[in-house]
């Protein structure tokens, strides 16, 4: 696993101490402006926007930052305005070395991004927008936002969950049936801000509006919005290509707001074509294999009950384990889930063993999991796997029983005369994958 780039802290005019890391040894530097509410150091614990960052990363210099008042940065009295966020964004190139480089900011980063280029053009090489906006409220001449008062009445129905991650699916609903995927967003989100700290950034979100200088921006733009954004309206980015000047809009397919969600290479292409000219998506090969999902059996309960240093002592234990049976029965681990793993086997039986060694061995230990087996085609990108082999899987496991090793048709089929037993468990209906499937019980 590749490791997490250190946080260092730059120090802005006004005394205030911004956390960033320096990730990637390219000439171009990009510094990634997130939304008003980031954590540099939690962030990594989610795959999705690790993976994002590092493809990112490998064609440019990426700087991230907390900006003032979230994340591990200094926390303040009162609710920074843009200005003041601008000069965050100089401190943390000052600090990282950078005399110049492309602003890419996303969501609510995105005005501050745009008000930055037209102040600082000496300082900002290219402009680069992902689901951003000129304003955020309706007014008569930007009709595709919201009122502000259906914002604030939305804002109090969603508040309850959303140090929970209970919202995910407005902000990628491809992962709304995800529940690790939403206990990582709460945690994400607990660690970035305080209840009082967002209402007051929410407040300060509503008064933005930076149409007046769109004019003013005179370095390349690139302008990136999926079609069914259920944040901000596609028109939004639309509109916002066609008042800079010279800017490109690019319409991507898709739901999530957010671009490290969803299909993220597609985004990461155009951005890398705009930046070196060439477009080099990640190297993608296809082949065989199975795939193997296992879960620690009710795992939030458990962590809840026994705290959080006890809970990550527990993770390392686990970790461990699988990790030395992974390597004994030549498995490849593709990455860590939170309390699971997901594991690639050039042969299903070796996988079938590897599992109810781990099964076995994780018991022994006190810590039940469960798990799921499917072969078929997955396609390689990088580190990472992808396909609907890999899907599947994910769906087989859900299915299992605490200590169960559950597998489709597909691996029973190919482990015929391996002398590997298993218990017909009858036809399921997968979430999201067509048709019925029959599943097998390993036979202990």
């Amino acid at each position: 696993m590749s490791e997490i780039p250190e946080t260092r802290y730059a120090l802005t005019d006004d005394g205030v101490h911004v956390a960033y890391q320096v990730l990637g040894h390219a000439a171009r530097d990009v510094v990634l402006v997130a939304g008003f509410v980031t954590h540099v150091e939690i962030a990594w614990e989610d795959p999705h926007i690790a993976r994002f960052r590092r493809r990112l990363a490998s064609f440019t210099r990426l700087l991230l930052f907390d900006k003032r008042g979230v994340g591990v940065s200094d926390r303040v009295s009162a609710v920074p305005t843009l200005e003041q966020r601008m000069d965050d964004v100089r401190a943390v190139m000052d600090g990282a070395g950078s005399d110049r480089a492309v602003l890419f900011g996303v969501s609510e980063g995105a005005p501050l991004s745009i008000l930055f280029a037209a102040t600082h053009p000496q300082r900002t090489e290219a402009l680069i927008l992902f689901g951003g906006m000129a304003r955020s409220t309706w007014a008569p001449d930007y009709p595709w936002a919201a009122p502000a008062e259906a914002i604030l009445e939305a804002a109090g129905l969603i508040e309850p969950g959303f140090f929970a991650g209970e919202d995910m699916e407005i902000w990628a609903p491809s992962l709304a049936e995800d529940e690790r995927a939403k206990e990582r967003l709460g945690r994400y989100r607990r660690s970035g801000v305080s209840p009082g700290s967002l209402a007051q950034l929410y407040m300060m979100f509503l008064d933005v509006d930076v149409r007046a200088v769109l004019q003013s921006v005179r370095v390349p733009t690139l302008v990136l919005h999926r079609r069914g954004d259920r944040v901000v309206n596609r028109r939004a980015g639309k509109w916002l290509a066609e008042q800079i000047p010279g800017a490109r809009f690019v319409e991507l397919a898709g739901l999530d707001h957010l671009p490290w969600y969803g299909d993220s290479d597609a985004g990461l292409d155009e951005v890398e074509e705009f930046l070196t000219g060439v477009r080099h998506s990640s190297e993608s090969d296809r082949q065989l294999a199975t795939v193997l999902f296992t879960d620690i059996v009710d795992s939030t309960q458990r962590a809840s009950s026994m705290g959080d240093r006890a809970w990550r002592d527990l993770l390392d234990l686990h970790d461990d384990i699988v990790r030395v049976r992974l390597e004994r029965h030549r498995g490849r681990e593709v990455k860590t889930t939170g309390d699971g793993f997901l594991a690639t086997f050039d042969g299903p039986a070796r996988a079938i063993r590897c599992t109810m060694d781990l099964v076995a061995a994780l018991g022994d230990a006190g810590i039940p999991i469960r798990a799921g087996l499917h072969a078929g085609e997955i396609e390689a990108r990088g580190d990472d796997v992808g396909g609907i082999a890999v899907h599947i899987a994910s769906r087989v496991e859900a299915e299992a029983q605490p200590g169960e090793v559950l597998v489709s048709r597909t691996v029973r089929d190919l482990v015929a005369g391996s002398g590997i037993g298993f218990v017909d468990r009858g036809e399921y209906q997968l979430k999201g994958v067509p048709g019925m499937w029959r599943l097998f019980a390993v036979r202990a």
